[in-house]
């Protein structure tokens, strides 16, 4: 007996964005725990994004996918409304009430960053009586820019515009919720205080997990990569993924740290060069440096390049491959998670990652041995920061393979994650069945 799964993923394969990483390592398990999943989620045609073909081979191909269109950004721009959540809610919410209708569900996950389609839940409830689980995979109503004063992503007005819509959506779309999922400890403590009637019970921390699959299929497809010629007798060192003004102080200790290395070891970095790719959101065009002007500052912009625009999935997990050693900046909100450490560690390259003490991040790097880890807390002056991160790998020699413990990377797999995600599920739906209720066959 198996029960029906509706999963809501605005972007999906072939669409390359990182909220749908949870839901596309989750498809190939799912069914083994009892769950039949189908997804609903936005024609690639209608997302801003980088699209990436290999993806859909990285799921079930006999999984019902119903794609929908989303309204045009040449009609929505005009009146500051280009968010695809926005653009893509009339679509979802018309396909999804078809589904249910015709369709026995017996739960929906909503799993995604496009958090207006939270809304629809408590609507879906209320009219089919069918419970669901939303995915914090970041904050959506979050005070951290407002706190810290760093300029939020899109700028300050189309943030406030987005945080005014979270304000006034959250409340009611948290209350009906039948889970609560999060990726970092901390949401769930903050909507805890944000929303007294919300239990611990009522949440559960589930990381994302991190497939050797798609090592193994790009052993078997090779891609190529244009952002570096790995065979030019340079050793090229690489960061793919977002950038931002919360990762500078990250930035800046490991740069003035680089900077003193040179300085005392000149010899030892004339062929170094620093690959820093995908750190902008923005569509092709749009991209603005983020890196580059921290290196800048810092006196070593000659070993650094930046490449802002996002690239697609595996043509990203080919440049680790091709990589000589891997840096991973972390931010400095101690809430913030970096899911694509698991790819970092998978690759198999000497590893830094450069994180807030209380990243989970931290614990994975520290438990599995993948890589050195250096911390900093809220705060910190850049010199001590820049100190530690000198100590902890320039004055090491050169940076060696990790001898990683792979045993203790278990737990953080797509297999384990999806596991503990289907105990959950499977905790939520005997509440919400009635005697007379069957399950789907």
């Amino acid at each position: 007996m198996s029960r029906r799964l509706l999963i809501v993923s605005p972007h999906f394969p072939p669409v390359n964005a990182a909220d749908h990483q949870r839901v596309r390592l989750a498809l190939p398990f799912l069914r083994e725990h009892g769950w039949e999943p189908w997804v609903l989620a936005v024609d690639p045609l209608d997302v801003a994004a980088p699209q990436d073909p290999l993806l859909c081979q990285t799921y079930p191909a006999d999984i019902p996918v119903l794609r929908v269109r989303a309204l045009p950004t040449r009609l929505t721009r005009p009146f500051g409304l280009g968010s695809l959540g926005l653009r893509c809610w009339p679509g979802i919410a018309t396909a999804g009430r078809r589904l249910l209708q015709q369709q026995q569900f017996d739960l929906v996950f909503f799993s995604t960053t496009q958090f207006t389609v939270f809304a629809l839940g408590p609507h879906w409830r209320r009219r089919f009586g069918v419970p669901y689980v939303l995915d914090y995979q970041d904050p959506w109503y979050n005070d951290y820019y407002a706190r810290t004063g760093v300029r939020p992503p899109g700028g300050r007005i189309k943030y406030g515009i987005a945080q005014t819509q979270a304000r006034f959506l959250e409340p009611a779309a948290v209350r009906h919720a039948s889970h609560i999922l999060s990726v970092s400890p901390d949401y769930p403590q903050v909507l805890q205080r944000r929303y007294p009637s919300l239990r611990p019970a009522d949440c559960s921390v589930l990381p994302f997990g991190g497939s050797e699959q798609d090592f193994d299929l790009l052993r078997h497809t090779p891609v190529s990569q244009t952002q570096f010629d790995p065979k030019d007798g340079r050793r090229h060192w690489v960061y793919v993924g977002r950038g931002g003004p919360d990762m500078a102080l990250a930035l800046q200790g490991f740069f003035i740290a680089l900077q003193s290395a040179r300085q005392a070891r000149p010899q030892d970095f004339q062929k170094l060069q620093l690959h820093f790719i995908g750190t902008s959101y923005a569509p092709t065009g749009q991209a603005e440096a983020s890196v580059y002007p921290v290196a800048q500052a810092c006196g070593v912009s000659d070993l650094v390049q930046e490449h802002p625009t996002r690239i697609p999935y595996f043509e990203a997990l080919q440049c680790l491959l091709d990589a000589d050693v891997l840096i991973v900046p972390g931010s400095d909100d101690p809430s913030y998670t970096a899911s694509k450490i698991y790819p970092y560690i998978l690759a198999r390259k000497p590893l830094l990652g450069i994180f807030h003490q209380q990243s989970t991040v931290v614990d994975v790097l520290k438990q599995t041995g993948a890589g050195t880890v250096v911390t900093f807390e809220s705060g910190e002056q850049i010199p001590t920061l820049a100190s530690r991160v000198y100590q902890a790998w320039f004055a090491l020699g050169p940076p060696q393979a990790p001898n990683t413990r792979w045993p203790a990377f278990q737990p953080y797999t797509g297999a384990a994650m999806t596991a503990g995600l289907c105990q959950i599920f499977d905790r939520i739906v005997p509440a919400y069945l009635s005697p007379t209720q069957s399950q789907c066959p």
